[in-house]
This record gives C-alpha cells, structure tokens and sequence, in this order.
C-alpha cells in the first residue's frame, strides 16, 4: 500500500492513489479438489435416495391416508347465490381410502425406478475420464451464468418517458464558429480512437505508454469507467458507430459482480449517470438495466448507524468504509451529497422508492443538525452522526453537495422547494462568510479551516461561477442579476489563472496572499489534470449571457490543451502549467471524455442542443432530463 502523495483532489474527484486491494491468483489446485468434491456429492445423493426410498417412506398400515399434498385438488369456491366465481379457492381431499392405496403404490413404483435410473447414471459417471467430466461441469456452469444472465437482464416496469427535446443538432449558423466546434469533435475521436486501440476494457488510458490505467476510486476491476463515462459526449456529436462500440462492450462485458472496492460517489456519477443518460439519449434499454444492477451493488454502503454512506463499498461483499484520511473515518459532503439525481432517477425508472428514500433520509439528517456559521463543514461520521473537523470549502470535499440542492429542484420541475431553500441557505452563509475580493479586484472562494479564511481557491471550485448563473433565476428577494454577476465575476477569476501560467492552462489551486493573486504557489498545485469546471463555467455564462468572451475563453483553453496536452497516444495531463516544457502525467482522464469535451462541444452549439430548460447535467456532465413529479409515484412524498 502507498502513502497518499496529495491529499484529496476533490469531492468531485477522488484523489487517483493506488490503495485498492491486491488481486489474488486463482490456484489451479482449488479447481481439482471442487472437481472431486463433485463427485463425492453425487455418490453420496445417490445413497441417501436409497435409503430414503426404505426408511422415510409411509406404511400403509399404520396410516389411514398417504398425504403428500399430491392429491390435493384446488377447486374454485362457487358462490351458488350468484353462480359467480370467487377468486378464492380451498383445498378438497379425495373420499376413497382405495384411491389411496393405489397412489401410494404408483409413487413408490415411480421411486424406485428413479432409483435404479440415478444408479444408473452414477455408474456412467463413473466411466467417464476427467476431461469429459470436466466438460460436463462447464456446461452447466455455463448453463447456469446464461440463467442468470437472462434473469438479471429481464425488463424492467415501463414508465413515461420525459418528454426528451434537443438530443442532437445544435449547428451553429457562424461559419467560424462550426469550424470550432468540428475541431472539438476531431479531438473527441482522437481521445477516443486511442482508448480504443490501446486501453478498451480498462478504466482509463496512459496515453504516452499507450496502455490501460486504473486508479484506486475503480476498485482492481477493468469496469471500462472511459467507456461508460463517454457514452453521452459521442452520442450528442454524432459519433455514433463509436457509440455502438461502447454500448456492445457494456452488453458483453460490464460486470458488476466482481470482488472489487469501488467509490460509491464516482462509480454513481460516472457510471450510474453515464447509463442513465445514455439510456434517455438513445433509447436503449441495456443502459437502463445496467445502471439499476450496478445501484443495487451500492446499496449496502447505506447500512450504517445514520444512514449517511461509506465512502467505499466492495460490489461482491457489501462491506463498507472511509478513506482513511478522512477526519478520523468520516464520510465526505461531496460525496454523500452528490447521490440525489441519480438515485431519484433510479426511483423514477424502477418503481422502487428505495433509492429516493436513502438520499431523502440524507437530507433530513442535515436539515436537523446545527451548521457552524450556517456552513457545512465537510466531515460527517457515519457512525456518530456528527461533524468532523471543522473545515468548509466550495472547491474538493464541498462542491457538488451544494451544486445537488440546486439540481434537485430544477430536476423536479422546480416544485422540490426543500432542496431550493437549503441551496439559498448555503449560498448565503458562503457569500458572507467566504466569497472575499482581492486587492486586485478579482472576486474569489475561499476555505473556512480552523477558524478562519485561508485564502486559496482550487480549481474546483471554479464549477461555482455557472452554479450561481444556473441558480440565478428563482432567487430570493429578486436577487437573480446579483448572482448572475456573481457568476461572471469568478469566470473571470478562474480565467486569469489559467492566463497567468506559461501554458494558458489553470493550476490545481491558486492564492490570494498580498502580491501573489490567482497564482500557485507550492509545487504540489502547478498541475493541470485535463479538468472541466473552468469551461463549464464558460459554457453556463454563454448559454445565460451569450457574451462572446466566454467563446472566446473557452477556445484559448481548448487550444492550449490542444497545443500542450495532445500526444500521439491520446491527451495526457501536465504537472506545472508554469513551465514552458512541461512534463507529461500520462493519464487520459475519463471525466476529460465526460466533461472537458462536452462542455467545449456544447460552448461552440446551438442553444437548442440539450436545453436548460429541459435537462439537468449531473456533476460528471451526464444529462439527464426533468422530471414532472407530479405524475409519478414520487408525487407524494417529493414535493414540499
């Protein structure tokens, strides 16, 4: 086991460190001694039916009625009143003691001849060699995994689909700007061809080594989390053939019944959202019965003392915990906040309340539990039900909880007023208490620790800019042109510190201590890992704005990831965006697929494709579409 290099990346994003647990070989041994086990347990079966057949079975002599049920007849109750049938039915037995008798004899004639085949049939056993005795045993294995194969596959309930609008198009009419948004798609297929050739089936790619990777948030499973996690980006830009590629892997391959710890956070927004959406997308079903499978594997992280999560959950076992950085075993808010669209969705789709009742129960729990300042700190024991440290932050470990209230009532067609109120309640504390200008004039998030304001703010943190333009509309006391402002203002901050480095690309985190501003300042925070949030800001400004700075914005990223993270092996991240030579991570992200793509492709659409008003991005950009609960099941008990 390795000693984590860096502390947490995010919330959103679990820190890639190789933790997971070792894979142990399959010893050949085992497979012999099952073998002759085997063997042994269709002998002995054999002799107990013997036996069974002299010792078990009922004298007539001493019985007046042999009753196995078997003559049992189930006659209809006839209702002579009416002459109607009553569903009900009751059991009659038959009145000759005759009849018995000769049934008696008929089953122990039918036994014995059972018997003498069973007898039969070990003795052929017997004289078969070992290879054909192992053919046998495949077959039935093999017979057995297709049951169960079917079983698992079999159709779930059909339920309304939302009324899907704008799940392709989006040409824009600029010349110059399709041009743009045709170079996005060229590097999506390049991203995409190269994880094909050199990494299909793993989780992510090493592209300069030109082989798969994996970090420990994946288990030690090759889950194809690159494949999952791209479904929805190829889909919405028509790259379609590379789309069937995927869905055809997923339908052969994807297997959750493997021995694997996994993040519930990232395999939920990553793999639950990525088969939700492309369920929605593109119609398919398999996407719809994978997702609600792999939901069911993660449903024992809930069985904790307080019902708030594990951070991790073996998919096999069941068996649950925390990283072990995490305030002394506690469960993250990013984490165990960022359920609610997908498992209200899973409710949705199946029937089952099941999952919306977990993610309800979360937020009651938060509701009743004292904020210091209002604030969220972003520890909470599973065991005990209370915070840990006190540490609060918009960037990695806090994020996504607040972007979820928000969602959850645009997801609900704006009637889950309780998720709005404790969004308003959120942003309220965190402008008053974090959200600091420089003396430069630049508008920033910081981190509430120990008691005071550490004025640093993580890339992360920079998704918050398009949450504020996003949650603009519908806020309290007619405050929707502040918050919008409010948004554009950390677009530019988040701007200038990706214009402030060598590569024109952001840092992981950057301060705001006297001269230095927007700056990184140690090492350990110079990299840039291909993230998103930056351009989903840029993307969330255009669509409420449509000023062309954000275009702009966004295509000075687009060529400088061109330009500094392209290898001939796909795109890798860099470790100092300061350095005019920088040095390759060799790591293709998923997310990169997921997010940087789509929210470039998107930034240079139409505002026809994939409408706000319409669909929900989860935090992985995964969209799925509102949902009118009124008309479902969730009506009564979603709707405050």
């Amino acid at each position: 086991m390795t000693t984590p290099a860096l502390l947490p990346l995010s919330g959103r994003r679990i820190p890639p460190l190789n933790l997971g647990p070792p894979s142990f070989p399959h010893h050949r041994a085992t497979l012999r001694l099952s073998e002759k086990f085997i063997l042994l347990l269709i002998l002995s079966a054999f002799i107990t039916l013997c036996f069974g057949a002299f010792f078990f079975l009922p004298d007539s002599s001493k019985h007046k009625r042999f009753d196995l049920g078997l003559e049992d007849v189930l006659i209809p109750h006839v209702d002579a009143g009416k002459g109607a049938k009553n569903p009900g039915v009751f059991l009659i037995h038959g009145p000759d003691e005759h009849r018995h008798r000769e049934e008696e004899e008929r089953l122990r004639n039918k036994i014995r001849a059972d018997h003498e085949k069973a007898l039969e049939e070990a003795k052929e056993k017997l004289r078969q060699s070992r290879e054909e005795i192992r053919a046998e045993i495949q077959t039935e294995k093999n017979k057995v995994a297709q049951e169960m194969k079917t079983k698992e596959n079999k159709p779930l309930p059909p339920v309304p689909i939302p009324n899907l609008v704008g799940i392709s198009g989006g040409d824009p009419e600029d010349i110059e700007i399709r041009k743009k948004r045709e170079k996005i798609k060229e590097m999506m297929k390049h991203a995409w061809d190269n994880y094909r050739t050199y990494g299909w089936g793993h989780n992510e790619l090493k592209p300069i080594a030109r082989k798969g990777h994996s970090t420990n948030i994946f288990g030690s499973s090759q889950m194809g989390a690159t494949i999952v996690d791209a479904l929805d980006t190829l889909y919405i830009m028509g790259l379609h053939d590379e789309f069937l590629d995927g869905q055809r892997w997923i339908e052969d391959n994807l297997d959750f019944s493997v021995n694997s710890e996994v993040s519930v956070f990232e395999v939920n927004i990553r793999f639950i959202g990525g088969l939700l959406a492309a369920y929605y997308l593109s119609g398919e079903e398999i996407f719809k019965i994978k997702a609600v499978q792999l939901a069911e594997k993660l449903l024992p992280a809930f069985n904790t003392p307080t019902g708030i999560p594990w951070a991790m959950v073996n998919l096999k076992s069941g068996v649950g915990r925390n990283w072990g950085w995490a305030s002394a075993g506690s469960s993250i808010l990013a984490e165990f906040g960022t359920l609610h669209m997908e498992f209200v969705h899973l409710s949705y789709l199946t029937g089952d309340l099941v999952y919306y009742k977990k993610v309800m129960h979360i937020r009651k729990l938060l509701q009743k539990m004292d904020r210091p300042n209002g604030l969220y700190p972003n520890y909470l024991n599973p065991r005990t039900g209370r915070w840990g440290q006190y540490h609060t932050s918009v960037g990695g470990l806090g994020d996504s909880f607040y972007e979820y209230l928000l969602k959850a009532w645009l997801m609900s067609d704006k009637t889950d007023h309780e998720a709005r109120r404790m969004y308003d309640d959120a942003i309220e504390a965190i402008e008053k208490h974090l959200i600091k200008k420089s003396r430069g004039g630049l508008v920033f998030i910081g981190e509430w620790k120990n008691g005071h304001l550490e004025k640093k703010m993580g890339h992360l943190a920079c998704f918050a800019g398009g949450m504020f333009a996003l949650g603009a509309d519908g806020s309290r006391k007619d405050k929707a042109g502040h918050y919008l402002e409010l948004g554009a203002e950390i677009a530019r901050t988040c701007h200038e510190s990706y214009d402030r480095t060598a590569l024109k690309l952001g840092p992981e985190s950057f301060k705001f201590d006297g001269a230095v501003e927007a700056v990184a300042v140690r090492q350990a925070e110079k990299y840039y890992i291909l993230r998103p949030e930056v351009i989903e800001t840029y993307w969330y400004l255009w669509r409420f704005t449509h000023d062309p700075r954000y275009r702009q914005w966004g295509w000075e990223a687009a060529l400088a990831i061109e330009k500094y993270c392209r290898v001939s092996g796909g795109f890798s991240g860099v470790k100092d965006v300061y350095s005019s030579t920088p040095t390759h991570d060799d790591v293709q992200q998923s997310f990169f697929l997921a997010e940087t793509l789509k929210y470039l492709y998107l930034l240079f659409s139409g505002d026809d494709l994939l409408p706000l008003d319409h669909w929900v991005f989860n935090t992985e950009a995964h969209p799925l579409p509102v949902l009118h609960l009124a008309n479902t099941t969730l009506s009564g008990t979603a709707v405050r």
